[in-house]
């Protein structure tokens, strides 16, 4: 489903040259453009831009960066560096928000959470701050920089940060000293193509190459010599004696939303991946590691670095997003191209999900008990019954109307879902009602069909749950990825619902979790009489989304995911009050 995209406001708060947030009403212009009040420094009308390169001031030497102030309106947030004298710094975006890296300066250690509505994190230390944000950036979308000066003459670095945000660096340049490559350049700025094969790394041996319309790898578990006994780490040999040869520096290929990281182990090499919050940490043993590293290496490997340690080394891999056991990350053992070594191939890509096939076990959510039929606040006292809860399933889209169109239509995977969803919830005791159970609209006008649908999540219903597939246009397809759920406040319990519903998909599946969305704008939340969500289960535009929901796994785990979700609701409450409607509950 195309969700429409919030701008950001030109009357974005602007923080005090002091501490805190600015606590006066959002003015028309974020610069003072009288004399400023005594005591109360302000940002003068004359914001001059940032140069395309980092930026040198004369000055002290013994200079701090950090304690950014902050303020937020709607989406957008603003976040306002102090610029000292003698500072030089850069700016680069990533899949989890924009790096500053700071020269000339110590930059002051903190740890803030929820710095606005568009930074969830400000982490800083180590000549590093990071703005990480819900949402990936590219080269122009998503933030915009420039610099500043106060009343009283000092500059301040200005970071304006949202889904509606453009602009980036002046220039269009990211203000970084790492030149951006070509290849790199277009991958941020989202192609709608594939990379040509002269923008991929030379000489790759075969079988390393990523194409962007290529099967994803087997989940890690399948690699050879798998540690059953640690499922967080994944370790193996190559077969072999132990030469101890010289690890040679990984070899990288390039693909819209996806790199490919090549190790090539001699016989007898040793590995462990090792997967956690900020990457990946790969223990190397029977072979020499020298200290070697590179940054910024690709959207999805923001640095690289080997190091020695007894009897071998670590390389880790720092990436754009969070690495699970069963996410962000595939990983498998090649065998020799030419000569005898091993290539160890570990793809990166935020979008990558579990796709290993459910147990036969795990195909089964546990039974709902009945409820009492009643009628307003009192039983039916000759002919109270218990009856299966009921739950609308809607399907989006259908008939002339296909959704999202990808490598596969919407509309056929909302069906699939759907229809996979009501086996597992009919063995589980619920009376499942499906708005389509086939190819075809409710009725050919889009306003009228949509109300039907609606109009089936009415009094008697427990809760009503939409099914759909996101997508973007091409020139942003990389910063879709992941699910979210939808709720609108037309019924106190639906954002319960929603937490529900995104918290076990999440957990079956391990997508990428792009939270809980609040709308007042969608007809099928907004027109139902019960608790209702609508949950968004993938990208069809994004290159490795896609491949997601196209393998029947990863569809059984959304909707097992979904199944659960529903059952824990229905378990706990979290359905129509039936005191609230005199039909509520009755059965029909």
């Amino acid at each position: 489903m195309k969700l429409p995209v919030i701008l950001l406001s030109s009357a974005l708060l602007l923080a005090g040259a002091g501490s805190g947030l600015a606590q006066t009403a959002a003015p028309t212009d974020p610069f003072q453009r009288t004399a400023p009040a005594a005591g109360r420094p302000s940002v003068t009308a004359q914001a001059t831009a940032a140069p395309t390169a980092p930026i040198t001031l004369p000055g002290v030497q013994n200079a701090t960066f950090g304690s950014p102030r902050a303020s937020s309106q709607g989406s957008a947030t603003r976040v306002v560096f102090d610029l000292p004298a003698g500072v030089t710094y850069s700016l680069t975006p990533t899949f989890t928000g924009l790096r500053v890296d700071v020269q000339g300066a110590r930059v002051q250690p903190a740890v803030t959470t929820a710095l606005g509505s568009s930074v969830t994190e400000y982490r800083a230390g180590g000549g590093q701050a990071t703005l990480f944000t819900p949402f990936p950036l590219s080269l122009n979308d998503g933030w915009k920089a420039q610099e500043a000066t106060l009343a009283t003459g000092s500059r301040v670095l200005i970071i304006d940060i949202g889904a509606g945000v453009t602009g980036g660096a002046p220039g269009s340049r990211v203000l970084t000293s790492a030149p951006v490559t070509p290849a790199a350049q277009a991958v941020l700025n989202g192609p709608s193509a594939p990379l040509p094969a002269a923008s991929l790394p030379a000489a790759l041996p075969p079988g390393d190459t990523v194409q962007s319309g290529g099967k994803v790898l087997p989940p890690a578990p399948a690699l050879p010599g798998g540690d059953t006994a640690r499922p967080s780490a994944l370790t193996g040999r190559v077969p072999g004696a132990p030469r101890g040869d010289l690890l040679a520096p990984p070899r990288l290929g390039k693909s819209p939303g996806q790199t490919r990281v090549v190790l090539d182990l001699p016989p007898g090499a040793t590995y462990r991946i090792t997967p956690g919050p900020s990457g990946l940490s790969i223990e190397l043993t029977g072979l020499n590691v020298t200290v070697q590293g590179e940054r910024n290496a690709s959207p999805e490997l923001r640095e690289w670095r080997s190091e020695p340690r007894a009897g071998g080394g670590v390389v880790t891999l720092l990436t754009a997003a969070p690495t699970t056991a069963r996410s962000g990350w595939r990983a498998q053992l090649l065998p020799p191209a030419s000569g005898d070594l091993h290539r160890l191939a570990i793809d990166l890509s935020p979008a990558m999900a579990d796709l290993t096939p459910l147990l036969p076990a795990e195909r089964v959510v546990t039974a709902v008990p009945p409820v009492l039929a009643t009628r307003g606040t009192a039983l039916l006292a000759l002919s109270a019954s218990f009856v299966k809860p009921r739950v609308v399933i809607d399907p989006g889209h259908g008939g002339r109307d296909p959704g999202a169109v990808g490598r596969i239509t919407e509309k056929a995977v909302n069906l699939d879902i759907a229809l996979r969803v009501r086996e597992l919830l009919t063995a589980a005791g619920v009376d499942v009602v499906l708005t389509r159970d086939s190819d075809r609209e409710l009725h050919p006008d889009k306003n009228t069909d949509l109300k039907l649908r609606a109009a089936l999540g009415t009094p008697g219903t427990a809760l009503f749950v939409s099914i759909h597939v996101n997508a973007l246009e091409a020139v942003s397809a990389l910063r879709g990825y992941g699910i979210e759920t939808w709720w609108n406040p037309n019924h106190p319990r639906s954002s319960a619902l929603a937490s529900l519903l995104q918290s076990n998909m999440v957990a079956q599946t391990g997508a990428f979790n792009r939270g809980l969305k609040n709308t007042q704008s969608l007809s099928v939340l907004r027109n139902s009489r019960v608790p209702a969500a609508l949950v968004e289960v993938g990208y069809l535009s994004h290159p490795v989304d896609s491949q997601n929901l196209t393998d029947s796994h990863y569809i059984d785990r959304v909707a097992l995911g979904i199944a659960q979700g529903i059952r824990e609701a229905l378990v706990s409450g979290v359905t129509a009050d039936a005191s609230s409607d005199p039909l509520a509950g009755t059965s029909r």
